[in-house]
């Protein structure tokens, strides 16, 4: 009973602005080229653009962001813009967790599909897509920059939702 009582409340919520800093380091933490808090902002502010963010409530009450996930909408069709997860936290489902949140949103909102892209040698993401229902539906060769000539692969994958 006591061990329920420390573990920590995970709370998944829309980005706020007070939280354009976090998440820019979160996301520069995951990615050769992170995205600057301006950027976030920008993306945040799109109409488009839906954002979850999963905070970690520590026992003195702080609710720091741990993860987050864009999705921008246009139509009939979504794609993940981008979801990261602090260094620290990843390998306790937490990018399971954002995904899922933000499937359920497009599935209430009636969106029928959903797109990514991935970076073919992520093997712990393209491992989480495959489980969720995504199926490869293309190839790009040379995406993702590389330090020394071509970019590495990255494959698209779509999920149907409806």
């Amino acid at each position: 009973m006591m061990d329920l009582l420390l573990r920590p409340r995970i709370i998944l919520d829309a980005a706020e602005p007070a939280d354009i800093d976090a998440l820019a380091d979160i996301h520069a933490a995951g990615f050769r080229r992170g995205w600057s808090a301006d950027e976030i902002d920008g993306l945040i502010a799109d109409k488009t653009v839906t954002s979850h963010v999963l905070r970690r409530e520590s026992l003195f009450g702080t609710r720091r962001p741990q993860g987050f996930i864009l999705i921008r909408t246009v139509a009939d069709q979504a794609e993940v813009l981008t979801i990261a997860v602090t260094p620290a936290a990843r390998g306790r489902g937490y990018g399971r967790m954002l995904m899922e949140a933000a499937l359920r949103a497009l599935y209430r909102e009636l969106v029928p599909e959903i797109f990514l892209e991935v970076d073919e040698n992520n093997a712990s993401a393209v491992s989480l897509y495959r489980s969720l229902g995504f199926v490869e539906v293309g190839r790009r060769k040379g995406y993702y920059a590389g330090d020394h000539g071509p970019g590495g692969t990255a494959l698209v994958l779509r999920l149907q939702l409806r």
